[in-house]
């Protein structure tokens, strides 16, 4: 199957990382023969440094990447699949209008729990061109497309979990060493309006290790101290940031792609989900929260991450959430979450499977 990816980096670096682990993960698990198109090459570059930020075509582990434009030498291949709406260029759905038989298009959709999701996805929606585009929706239950997850993560993630200096001479390549030989360990990539100040100062009860991505909560540093070691980490390749979160007790995140990975961490997450206007992100919020056993100081973590509150007592509710029973508990929920999903087919095969059937049919 040969297929067209189509990216356009809206997010930082979000959308480019769905889109490279798709990619990826298609070439790699299906054999599929990838192009990737992307508008932003720089920011690409930051999360796989091999990426020429200047060329216009290149190939990287057996993926054709191009620089988003009109390439009218390009004919499309059997599946198109634009990420979050993108659009492709005008030329290039020309070209899909003359190819015969058509391409099967896809829209990939973002994530979402809600559930409206289950009833819209794989819906076609034909244009008054002739051309039919169907939806596919990323999710987290068996009426979805389910999210990436490589097979051979399981075993790669526990065997490195295991092993306490592989860990150590992970964090030492970033340039990081324990203050506290047992200090409690997390990682932080939050948006800038995130509460993270009120975080850090909450975090002094105990020796602390904070992972914290060059460029986000500027000033963090001033709130390090006895017990809080405030350490910068590099933007790392996608497998190494992986490894980062495998590296914590407990990570916060951003966005969609961090998210999911932090869920393959199996352990336990504090989400910050993109902020939209009327706070529409908080509906997605409680939706993807009823679906997550996470116990109820968890929750009000959550909530207070993303709607701070003027004088809400950070330390009482860091403390209920990351001691005692209720620690023990979220920590058992996030093995669990990432268990029912390691049973499931992924996002890669069940995508895939979806275009070997639209082609069928054609």
């Amino acid at each position: 199957m040969r297929a067209d990816i189509f990216c356009r980096v809206v997010d930082n670096y979000g959308d480019i990382g769905v889109c490279w682990r798709l990619a990826r993960r298609l070439r790699q698990g299906r054999g599929w023969r990838i192009r990737l198109w992307v508008d932003d090459l720089r920011a690409f570059a930051r999360l796989q440094p091999e990426v020429d930020p200047h060329a216009e075509r290149q190939q990287l582990l057996g993926i054709d990447i191009i620089r988003w434009g009109e390439h009218p030498d390009l004919t499309p291949g059997d599946v198109v699949i634009e990420a979050f709406a993108c659009d492709p260029p005008a030329g290039f759905v020309q070209a899909m209008r003359q190819r015969q038989p058509p391409p099967a298009w896809i829209n990939l959709e973002y994530l979402s729990a809600e559930d409206w999701v289950e009833s819209c996805h794989g819906l076609p929606s034909q244009r008054p061109d002739g051309l039919v585009k169907h939806f596919f929706f990323p999710g987290f239950t068996p009426a979805t497309g389910g999210l990436i997850r490589e097979p051979g993560l399981t075993a790669a993630r526990d065997a490195f979990q295991a092993s306490r200096p592989a860990q150590a001479d992970f964090l030492r390549g970033l340039g990081v060493a324990r203050a506290h030989p047992d200090s409690r360990t997390l990682t932080l990539f939050c948006y800038p309006q995130a509460p993270y100040r009120e975080l850090a100062a909450a975090l002094g009860d105990a020796p602390t290790l904070l992972l914290v991505p060059q460029g986000v909560a500027p000033g963090l540093e001033d709130a390090a101290g006895a017990a809080l070691q405030v350490a910068r980490v590099p933007f790392v390749s996608q497998p190494d940031f992986d490894r980062l979160l495998w590296c914590a007790d407990i990570n916060f995140v951003r966005g969609e792609d961090s998210f999911v990975r932090a869920a393959w961490a199996a352990r336990p997450l504090v989400w910050q989900i993109y902020p939209q206007e009327e706070n529409v992100h908080l509906e997605k919020l409680q939706a993807w929260l009823a679906r997550y056993p996470a116990p109820a100081p968890a929750r009000a973590l959550f909530s207070l991450w993303n709607e701070p509150r003027p004088g809400a007592d950070w330390h009482a509710t860091l403390l209920a959430a990351l001691r005692g029973p209720s620690w023990e508990a979220w920590r058992q929920a996030a093995r669990d979450w990432d268990a029912g999903f390691a049973a499931r087919p992924d996002l890669g095969d069940t995508l895939a499977d979806f275009c070997a059937e639209l082609t069928k049919t054609r």
